[in-house]
């Protein structure tokens, strides 16, 4: 019985690790210095991105739609560039207005580094780049150098 016990605890242990960590499910476009993202809000254009699943989440008349890849009318989005706020909370879009307002500032700020550009080994994948989150663009020549800092993010603490 008391190796039942010992060999659950491990086991447990593990689980709760890959529950609060998703490095590697982040995107490569996705802001650096976060261990756990549920959520990027893209105040440029209003959409969010739920990081465990892959999905935008945006607003399509009163509802919101998910989809793996932006919709035609944000094909000129660069995702590198353009500004994310990390929200941890369940259905952030579901308070939109709350985020829209809280971070309208931040439209149109650029130079946020991104996994692809940080040299952390945490970020690194087996030399095997994942472009699956790339919405089917390559983005090589917008390289931030490591200027600029995201000091901020949202952790439904407030």
């Amino acid at each position: 019985m008391l190796l039942a016990v010992l060999s659950f605890g491990p086991a447990k242990a593990q689980l709760r690790i890959s529950l609060n960590l998703n490095i590697g499910s982040q995107p490569d476009w996705g802001p650096v210095g976060y261990d756990h993202a549920e959520y990027y809000y893209m105040p440029d254009i209003g959409v969010y991105y739920d990081v465990p699943h892959a999905q935008y989440v945006y607003p399509n008349g009163n509802t919101w739609v998910r989809t793996t890849v932006l919709p035609p009318r944000y094909h000129n989005f660069d995702l590198y560039s353009g500004y994310k706020v990390v929200i941890n909370e369940p259905a952030p879009y579901l308070r939109d207005n709350v985020y829209r307002t809280r971070y309208a500032q931040y439209r149109g700020h650029r130079g946020q580094p991104v996994i692809r550009d940080s040299h952390d080994p945490k970020y690194r994948r087996d030399n095997d780049r994942d472009d699956r989150h790339d919405n089917g663009r390559r983005h090589d020549d917008h390289h931030d150098n490591g200027r600029g800092h995201d000091d901020h993010h949202d952790n439904g603490h407030h």
